[in-house]
């Protein structure tokens, strides 16, 4: 599935804001809310439940007049509730995908077997299962738990857990064998081994996440926390001591205005939402099939001012395949065309097989030899073949195939030497982007094979979008530097790295983070796991292995590696929404401010009118009306604090103007036109 694919596709399923069953769940869970161990974890709605408890006293110690008294204690205790409300709507979004998440898993059973390569089957619950157990698996079953691929291919339905109903392939000894349990097989028969203990599978991660279970405040959350408790405290010592500035003027302030003008100055707002943000936060990159192991991940996301993206699969779409076969002069294209065929046969990439494939088109005869020694690939020598001995001579013919760099240095070390012809066809290749690979016998240099791959569209337009934020790309490759360069320029990334080891992006990160800036980067493969656990963000894809999964802070559940860009946008997305409703709800004080104050005065000090610049009918109404603004701003921004403020690519420096323009100034505005709105109002219901 392609990256422009998957994103349309969760574009198009974004989940409504709530259900009615979610309604109802919301609602009760907003009274459930109140009990103090749950009140008192968020500092400012503790204030104004404490004021709640406080004005209903007054009132009933006869201080106040009953009708302001319980009116001002009803605003109070809805303000809670509404508070309350929104993150109850937060959770109970969860609920729904944690629900089809458990059906996914329910009553599964197992078949132990006590070796990969099979014994005596014993049926038992999945619950049972211990990581080391080996399972067996066959078209039409579900399986029971998370594990990786031991033995076998197939096809398999992971609709349960990624909402994709495309099969997917997963087999054996490739960096696709991770599986997930409550998935179905579709076809053929697979081996296990399981790799989960019982209760920390990949779904009761999921489960617990979605609940909000395991979801733990970020730092930036809890440096706002604490911004917001110290705003608290002292608004909370200026309200305490203005009686005490009023009295040297002879004015005598009600408790109940002064309780009124603690909740309209303190941050109601976002204290009331932080909750909610931070969950829809974790549930935005759930919605975009993205598993974030904390609510931290999702925002570093936001923060990353480096990204390392390899090249297959991520910017190209991957699949490489043999296009051509090149000889050199005096080599027959047959000659080549066998060689590379035979030290491919037992490569299981894709490229390998595809030159198999290309060779038996061309007419080459499909004819395993005998007693044959297969040289699999590694990413330390670059290079894969066959050693086939030489009947009647005792001799062994040596072929290999791979990096031309890798293959030189191989014949040099057989006593041959490099052809002239061979930088120039390499040159060639590279140029037009496709990666070379070069084939030798012996001693002897045959040619080179050309694997063309494509850059996915679109993906330029990306990196612009990504440079524009201010963060790097560099793309890792195993090509060689001139291939590395072409692609490198079509796709518009910043640097890249060539003919890279895994060491070599681990070394890239740390040097990156030594010069202070966050890194994410994207890997499937256990040699990815060392650089997934040194990044900042590191995004593992499903289909890896479980070490690349354990060791990333972030899986996807696509198994797209382009989605590492959605990532970043869902972590500036958060980090963007929860600045943009702070900035409006600090800046909603000004007018509350305005409408309060000259009600607390006005009788004593008459001069303080002046200060009534929204004409308000009557103190009383001032409050009320000032209260009520308070309150109903909650449930209205809501919907924004769960779907988040609408992310455009753009500086820091550009987003900070946009919010203080549209929340920073209409933060001030609103409150202004609404307070005089509900003001007219009650002198229509109540009178002046």
């Amino acid at each position: 599935m392609t990256h422009s694919t998957s994103s349309a596709r969760h574009a198009g399923r974004a989940p409504a804001l709530l259900d009615s069953a979610g309604f109802r769940a919301a609602v009760i869970g907003s009274f459930t809310k109140l009990a103090p161990q749950h009140a008192f974890q968020n500092p400012v709605m503790a204030v104004v439940w404490l004021g709640t408890l406080l004005t209903a006293g007054l009132t009933l110690a006869g201080t106040t007049t009953p009708g302001l008294g319980w009116s001002v204690t009803a605003l109070l205790f809805v303000t809670v509730l509404f508070a309350n409300f929104a993150e109850a709507v937060a959770e109970a979004r969860g609920r729904g995908q944690a629900a089809s998440l458990r059906r996914a898993r329910k009553d599964l059973v197992a078949r132990r077997i006590n070796t990969p390569l099979g014994g005596a089957e014993r049926r038992l619950p999945a619950a049972e299962l211990k990581p080391g157990d080996y399972v067996i698996v066959s078209a039409g079953e579900q399986i029971p738990a998370d594990g990786e691929i031991v033995k076998g291919l197939a096809t398999i339905n992971e609709s349960a857990v990624t909402g994709e109903s495309a099969p997917v392939l997963r087999e054996a000894g490739t960096d696709r064998s991770g599986v997930i349990g409550g998935t179905k097989l579709l076809s053929d028969e697979i081996v296990v081994k399981i790799t989960a203990e019982p209760g920390h599978s990949f779904l009761d991660r999921m489960i617990s996440l979605v609940e909000g279970a395991n979801r733990q405040k970020t730092p930036n959350e809890i440096a706002l926390g604490l911004l917001l408790l110290t705003m608290t405290l002292t608004f909370l010592i200026v309200v305490i001591t203005l009686p005490f500035i009023a009295g040297f003027v002879g004015a005598k302030l009600d408790p109940l205005l002064l309780v009124a003008l603690l909740v309209c100055l303190i941050p109601t707002t976002i204290g009331g939402l932080l909750p909610a943000i931070g969950i829809a936060g974790m549930n935005r990159a759930l919605a975009a099939n993205v598993l974030a192991k904390s609510g931290k991940a999702v925002e570093v996301a936001g923060d990353v001012d480096v990204l390392l993206l390899d090249k297959t699969g991520t910017i190209t779409h991957g699949d490489r395949q043999a296009t051509l076969f090149h000889p050199l002069a005096g080599i027959d294209r047959e000659q080549l065309r066998d060689a590379a065929m035979l030290s491919s046969l037992a490569d299981p990439t894709p490229e390998g097989k595809s030159i198999v494939k290309l060779a038996r088109e061309q007419g080459a005869v499909l004819v395993e030899p005998a007693r044959a020694q297969f040289i699999a690939f590694t990413a330390q020598t670059r290079m894969s073949g066959v050693d086939l001995p030489d009947d009647g001579r005792g001799h062994v013919r040596v072929i290999r195939k791979g990096a031309a760099d890798a293959i030189l240095k191989h014949v040099q070390a057989h006593g041959g030497t490099a052809p002239a012809e061979l930088a120039a066809r390499v040159e060639q290749v590279a140029r037009n982007g496709a990666t070379p690979l070069v084939v030798s016998d012996g001693n002897h240099v045959l040619g080179v094979v050309e694997l063309s791959d494509v850059v996915k569209h679109g993906i330029k337009e990306k990196f612009a979008h990504m440079r524009a934020m201010g963060i790097r790309t560099v793309m890792i490759t195993g090509d060689n530097p001139l291939t590395a360069a072409a692609i490198a320029a079509e796709a518009g990334v910043d640097d890249y790295i060539a003919e890279a080891r895994p060491e070599d992006k681990l070394a890239r990160i740390r040097q990156e983070q030594a010069g202070g800036r966050l890194v994410a980067m994207v890997g499937d493969g256990t040699n990815d796991a060392p650089a997934l656990a040194q990044a900042d963000v590191g995004l593992a894809m499903n289909s890896g292995t479980q070490a690349a999964k354990e060791a990333g802070n972030m899986v996807d559940l696509d198994s797209d590696p382009a989605k590492l860009l959605d990532v970043v946008e869902v972590g500036k997305q958060q980090l963007i929404t929860r600045g943009a409703l702070t900035t409006f709800s600090l800046a909603n004080d000004v007018s509350k401010y305005f409408a309060i104050l000259p009600a607390l005065f006005a009788a004593a000090i008459p001069s303080m009118a002046a200060l009534n610049v929204m004409q308000l009918s009557s103190p009383t109404n001032a409050v009320l009306a000032a209260l009520i603004f308070n309150a109903l701003i909650i449930p209205l921004l809501i919907p924004l604090a769960l779907r988040g403020v609408r992310f455009r690519p753009a500086g820091a420096t550009a987003l900070l103007r946009r919010n203080m323009l549209v929340y920073g100034v209409g933060g001030v505005l609103l409150p202004f036109a609404a307070i005089k709105l509900i003001d007219l109002l009650l002198a229509a219901v109540i009178g002046a």
